[in-house]
């Protein structure tokens, strides 16, 4: 029976990839405990199994000479073998529970040493199971992680790391970030039933996940000719990145976009359909501000660098827009920059402080197109791709119509005092 518990714990530590050796000490200081209760013993026990044989051999560890004052210890401790005659059936009983803790144990501390150091990486796996407080995912045979989505109403100390939009089935394969992997061995009290929940925590709200599927889906960023600056998002709505191309002649948008948008629409369909806008980063607060507000279109943006604060002036039409569905749009502007930001009308650009209404004035009178085009509109509403000469706001076609239109503007008055 000896020999057949030794070959079924090298089974289990090849099938649980477990060391042999740890299990097999774990096995003997455990039935060592339990044999110095079964038989009474005044001194500590100590339990031997033969890794051949399978042959336990208990031992009575007495304590000789006077102890130690202080510690009480003994300077030496001769064995007495106390092996009873049924010491393979009392190990049989007491084997069971043992092993299956030491199991649990060891492949915890295994799956510790070799997740701790992956957090914030993402990993794939399928749903086990599904509970009103979090979902067990498997990332592969033997090693399983918990998504929590804890009511925070009810459970406040613990975590709610699924979007409100998604709901998962049996079987059905997820991507997921690894935030955080328990520690088997920490000593203070963790979270309630911590101990029979997987060790690996995964989420699938955090920003990084969003880093981590583009960083899949856009070899640019893999490579690390594309960067994202920064994300902001919510999760199951909508998100914000800022991207920023290393390479000058390289479009950071549109390598993240993809041809005919492949690229984002697998991000956005890997997030259950939540809305992805990017971004270019800019060093300039004021363009990277009116860029992080798309797609309301921006007339001025003000800063103010002492309060950290971007006034935003935008047409009467996109202020709503701008604002985005209960503030969401302004708010995720806001966290992607880092700036303040307070949106105003520009029908409402009297109720602005002193130095934006200042500012705001000055550059209208500066009323200089930034892009150099000729500033004709024709009668459709289209306006003219020329390049504006230089010194003037048209090109050498329309310069001359232009300024026939302001005689006729400057003669109607006059006609009509006549």
């Amino acid at each position: 029976m000896s020999i057949d518990l030794v070959a079924a714990l090298e089974a289990l530590a090849k099938e649980k990839n477990i060391d042999e050796m740890y299990l097999l000490d774990q096995l003997e200081q455990s039935l060592a405990e339990s044999y110095q209760k079964v038989l009474r013993l005044k001194w500590d026990a100590r339990v031997t199994i033969d890794r051949e044989s399978g042959d336990i051999i208990v031992e009575e560890l007495v304590g000789q000479g006077e102890p130690d004052d202080e510690t009480g210890e003994y300077a030496e401790y001769i064995p007495r073998v106390v092996t009873p005659d049924d010491v393979s059936r009392i190990a049989a009983q007491n084997a069971k529970g043992v092993i299956q803790a030491i199991v649990r144990d060891a492949g915890r501390q295994a799956i510790y040493e070799e997740f701790a150091e992956r957090k914030g990486e993402l990993v794939t796996g399928t749903v086990l199971q599904a509970t009103p407080d979090f979902t067990i995912i498997k990332i592969r045979d033997g090693v399983e992680a918990e998504l929590p989505h804890f009511d925070s109403r009810r459970n406040s100390h613990e975590l709610n790391e699924k979007p409100d939009n998604e709901h998962y089935r049996h079987n059905q394969r997820l991507k997921s970030l690894i935030i955080d992997v328990r520690d088997p061995l920490r000593k203070e009290e963790g979270s309630r039933g911590e101990t029979t929940r997987p060790a690996i925590v995964v989420s699938r709200t955090h920003p990084d996940l969003i880093r981590r599927l583009f960083e899949i889906e856009v070899p640019e960023i893999y490579d690390g000719i594309v960067e994202i600056k920064n994300v902001a998002r919510e999760a199951g709505a909508r998100s914000k990145i800022a991207v920023y191309s290393r390479e000058p002649n390289l479009d950071p948008v549109g390598a993240c976009v993809g041809p005919k948008g492949s690229r984002v629409r697998m991000v956005v369909e890997e997030l259950r359909n939540e809305r992805v806008d990017v971004i270019q980063w800019d060093s300039n607060p004021e363009v990277f501000v009116a860029k992080a507000l798309s797609p309301a279109k921006v007339t001025r943006v003000l800063i103010d660098e002492d309060t950290h604060y971007a006034t935003v002036i935008v047409p009467d039409d996109q202020l709503s827009l701008a604002i985005g569905k209960e503030g969401q749009n302004a708010r995720l502007a806001a966290r992607l920059t880092g700036w303040h930001i307070d949106i105003k009308s520009a029908s409402l650009k009297r109720d602005l402080p002193d130095f934006v209404t200042t500012l705001f004035e000055e550059e209208e009178k500066t009323d200089e197109r930034e892009d150099g085009r000729c500033e004709y509109i024709n009668k459709s509403g289209v306006r003219c791709r020329n390049h504006a000469r230089e010194g003037s706001h048209y090109c050498g076609v329309h310069e001359k119509l232009a300024l026939a239109a302001e005689l006729e503007a400057e003669k109607a008055p006059a006609e009509e005092l006549e």
